[in-house]
């Protein structure tokens, strides 16, 4: 007994494991113009730095990543996986988001090809228990066509998808038709954007729920 208290008092603690890996794929295609794009990295950047969405960062111990994604071959991982485990942490990461250069412009929209592209980054969070791409998008799959397939392999693999589609003002929700047929995973859920004005909203109530989801 002595002997492990020792030990305890001497030995380094464990790294706090990490509850899930939250990898963000942001929608950079064609149809997504300057003040759009700045709309969303300046939208993402002010939900990280909301109080309730950094304590369910700090409590599940988050993984985070960034994907800006469009047509095909058009897929970069802008903000590598980083581990929320201090505030600090948090600012560091919201304020790259923030900084974020566009990656790719005037391209297609291959949903597909962001899904097979974001499930492969998982491969560096092993140890993460659960895994969720988190999408963003303006339209239906015109460029790939791999939607349907991509989601089922990452459903095979254990990775949740959920989405923030991004409607024109207006009644009609196509784009969350689509996301909610094609895309999200069993479970997973749609929450639509009236507008890319209204994304921040839409994605604060999205991590929200997400992460309340990984705690709870």
């Amino acid at each position: 007994m002595l002997r492990a208290l020792a030990l305890s008092l001497i030995l380094p603690a464990a790294a706090p494991a990490c509850e899930t890996a939250l990898l963000l794929a942001i929608d950079i295609s064609g149809s997504i113009d300057a003040g759009e794009y700045a709309l969303q990295v300046q939208g993402l950047a002010d939900a990280l730095e909301d109080a309730a969405i950094r304590e369910e960062l700090l409590r599940g111990q988050v993984a985070l990543a960034v994907v800006q994604w469009s047509g095909v071959g058009r897929q970069a991982l802008v903000l590598p996986w980083r581990r929320m485990l201090s505030p600090a942490e948090i600012d560091r990461f919201a304020a790259a988001a923030r900084a974020l250069p566009r990656a790719f412009t005037a391209s297609d929209t291959a949903v597909g090809e962001a899904i097979a592209f974001a499930a492969a980054q998982f491969a560096a969070v092993s140890d993460c228990r659960r895994r969720v791409i988190d999408i963003s998008g303006d339209g239906p799959e015109n460029a790939g066509f791999t939607v349907g397939r991509e989601r089922r392999t990452a459903e095979r693999a254990g990775i949740e998808i959920n989405a923030v589609a991004i409607e024109d003002m207006g009644a009609s929700a196509p784009i969350s038709a689509f996301y909610r047929r094609w895309v999200i995973t069993r479970g997973g859920f749609v929450i639509t954007a009236r507008g890319l004005a209204d994304y921040p909203r839409a994605i604060r109530e999205k991590l929200l729920r997400e992460l309340s989801r990984v705690i709870g």
